[in-house]
């Protein structure tokens, strides 16, 4: 199943939900990331729910420090 993530293509070989996306990109838990899919804002609180579908853009957008 082909995703793009930030503009990149990524094969992926079983359907996945957003959850178990992050969690495959960022094994250790990686905190301050907003999801979008399809340009569409995923709520954290849905990310185990929301099935990806093969061709979905996902933007993840980390949040920084600094001024």
């Amino acid at each position: 199943m082909e995703i793009i993530i930030n503009g990149q293509s990524r094969e992926f070989s079983e359907p996945l939900s957003v959850q178990q996306l992050l969690s495959a990109l960022f094994p250790d838990k990686a905190k301050g990331i907003a999801v979008a899919v399809n340009q569409s804002v995923i709520p954290k609180s849905t990310w185990d729910l929301h099935a990806l579908q093969p061709h979905d853009r996902v933007m993840l957008i980390t949040a920084t420090q600094g001024g």
